[in-house]
């Protein structure tokens, strides 16, 4: 059992879920934020001395009854139930030093990545590092980035350094606290099934350090993994556009995803991405060193 990382999970949301959000009475101001921990053991069916000694890190082996319990007063979906499970019980866990290596590209990783053609595309780790990527994948997400960063294991650009610490990756995404907040929770969803990993700690603490957004979002611990969404950039080159991003498991490369980036059919966004490759084609990148905030 993580027992610190279980703890500050329990109480981060706890102090999210109000009393008349599960039926109690309103009982006037409050010294701290959401439930108490009586209320909750008691919404829960459990003792408020064990339910204590939980967020304490002083009991051990919860029962899945009792995660369940909790988990439903918490009002956790799928995603924060099965990391409650990943914080709670080692033996469902990767074992110490599990996935803290650095990340290979398969050859049937890159054939896959050849085969989609002039749709943007990269490859990306369980800690957000950039493995791969095509052309229109780098001209559309990174282009003032060296193309062939991501070959250098380490100086591979990483997209949440780029999304909280780089000034070009902040001004992309029009809605950035949308797209920062499904980052962060995507990072705690890895987190906790990495919990050894001391890269991804190094990067979490570097990001806190340096971004005070980040740190307010990662003490919310919200938990989801990144699967896809509909964003609006903001491009340098080609100006506003609408893209769906999706993440797609890579069976053979736990942790590794195969990002593609597409519009609507026939779309303006969709004559944006052309004219990107276009213009990419036309005028390759010049392969400027990358910054300290593209570093992997």
């Amino acid at each position: 059992m993580d027992d610190r990382r279980l703890g500050e999970f329990l109480r981060a949301r706890r102090a999210r879920v109000r009393p008349e959000d599960v039926g109690l009475p309103d009982a006037g101001r409050r010294r701290v934020p959401g439930l108490r921990r009586e209320e909750l053991a008691l919404l829960a069916g459990v003792g408020v001395s064990y339910y204590t000694r939980l967020e304490q890190g002083q009991a051990h082996n919860a029962s899945p009854e009792v995660l369940d319990a909790i988990a439903r007063v918490l009002g956790l979906d799928a995603h924060g139930r099965a990391h409650l499970d990943h914080l709670s019980g080692p033996a469902r866990r990767p074992g110490p030093g599990a996935g803290t290596g650095p990340e290979l590209v398969l050859p049937t990783t890159r054939e896959l990545l050849g085969a989609v053609g002039e749709v943007p595309a990269l490859v990306v780790g369980r800690r957000a590092d950039v493995l791969a990527w095509n052309g229109p994948g780098h001209a559309l997400l990174a282009g003032h980035l060296d193309p062939a960063s991501p070959e250098r294991q380490d100086d591979r650009p990483n997209l949440a350094r780029l999304l909280f610490l780089d000034p070009h990756g902040r001004d992309l995404y029009v809605d950035r606290r949308r797209k920062a907040r499904a980052m962060v929770s995507n990072l705690r969803h890895v987190a906790g099934r990495y919990p050894g990993d001391a890269r991804l700690a190094a990067l979490v603490g570097e990001l806190s350090i340096g971004s005070p957004e980040f740190a307010a979002l990662w003490a919310d611990h919200r938990v989801h993994p990144c699967e896809g969404d509909v964003y609006e950039l903001r491009h340098p080159v080609v100006g506003s556009l609408t893209v769906t991003q999706q993440n797609l498991p890579l069976p053979r490369s736990p942790g590794q995803s195969l990002v593609l980036v597409t519009a609507a059919a026939d779309s303006t966004s969709e004559h944006a991405l052309t004219l990107l490759a276009q213009a990419r084609r036309r005028h390759p990148a010049a392969s400027p060193a990358p910054g300290p905030a593209a570093r992997a």
